[in-house]
C-alpha cells in the first residue's frame, strides 16, 4: 500500500467512550480513514464485511463474539485484512491466541497515541506490530510449533522452488524482522520486500505471515 493512499481503518471495542475517543484520534491522523465502528463480535463481522477496512483495530473481549472469533471468521474470508489487536491483556496465552487467529500485530492499551497511529501504518503493510517484550514470545511459540511435526498429507506435491532473493527474505522473515529492517539489510524498497512476501505466500500456498515464519522455521531457514 502506497503512503498516498488513504488506509480505511475500521474500531471494535464495548466500551463506547474507549471506541469513539480511539476513532477521533486515528481519524484526526492525515492518511488514516475510520471507515466504521462497532461494539461487539456480531457487528465487528457485519460491519466489516460490509466497509472493508485495510486495518481492524481489535479489542478481545467482546459481548456475543469473543475477538478471536472475530478475528478468525474475517481473516478467515478476507486473508487480506490485517488484524491490530489493541487490549489491556498482556497475558501470554491472549497475545498467542490472537495470533494464532491470524493477528498482524499485539498493543496494549497503555500504548500512547503517537504508538497506536504508527502501529496502524505498520500493520497496513503487513509489518508485525507488537509491545515490547511480546515479540520474544510470539517468535518463541512460532519456535515451539515448528518443532513439533506437522501431519504430512499423502502424496504430498513437491515443494515449489524459490527464488535466491524470496529464499533470503523467508530468512529474515523467520528471524523476526520488519519489512523495513528487512529492505535495509538487503538494500532493496519496502515494496519490493512485500512483493517478494507476497509472491512466496502464493507459490507455499500459505495465507499469513504466522504460516510464513513456521514453514521457514520447520526448514531451519532462521539458523543459517
Amino acid at each position: 500500500m502506497s503512503e498516498q493512499q488513504q488506509i480505511k481503518v475500521m474500531v471494535v471495542d464495548d466500551h463506547p467512550m474507549w471506541r469513539d475517543a480511539v476513532a477521533r484520534d486515528l481519524a484526526a491522523e492525515p492518511g488514516l480513514d475510520v471507515v466504521a465502528t462497532a461494539g461487539d463480535g456480531d457487528q465487528a463481522v457485519r460491519r466489516a464485511k460490509a466497509a472493508a477496512p485495510d486495518v481492524l483495530v481489535l479489542d478481545l473481549n467482546l459481548p456475543l463474539k469473543p475477538g478471536v472469533q472475530v478475528c478468525k471468521e474475517l481473516v478467515g474470508a478476507n486473508p487480506k485484512l490485517r488484524v491490530l489487536v489493541l487490549s489491556a491483556s498482556g497475558e501470554h496465552a491472549d497475545v498467542l491466541e490472537a495470533v494464532k487467529s491470524g493477528a498482524t500485530g499485539y498493543l496494549l492499551k497503555s500504548a500512547s497515541t503517537e504508538e497506536l497511529i504508527d502501529a496502524v501504518r505498520r500493520t497496513a503493510v503487513g509489518d508485525p506490530v507488537f509491545t515490547p517484550g511480546l515479540a520474544g514470545l510470539v517468535l518463541g511459540e512460532y519456535r515451539r510449533l515448528a518443532s513439533e511435526p506437522a501431519p504430512s498429507a499423502p502424496d504430498e506435491p513437491k515443494a515449489p522452488q524459490l527464488t535466491d532473493r524470496e529464499t533470503e527474505v523467508l530468512r529474515l522473515v523467520a528471524k523476526g524482522l520488519s519489512y523495513k529492517q528487512i529492505a535495509e539489510r538487503l538494500v532493496i524498497s519496502h515494496r519490493t520486500v512485500q512483493n517478494h512476501v507476497q509472491n512466496t505466500l502464493g507459490k507455499l500456498q500459505l495465507h499469513n505471515r504466522v504460516e510464513l515464519v513456521r514453514y521457514a522455521i520447520e526448514r531451519g531457514l532462521d539458523d543459517e
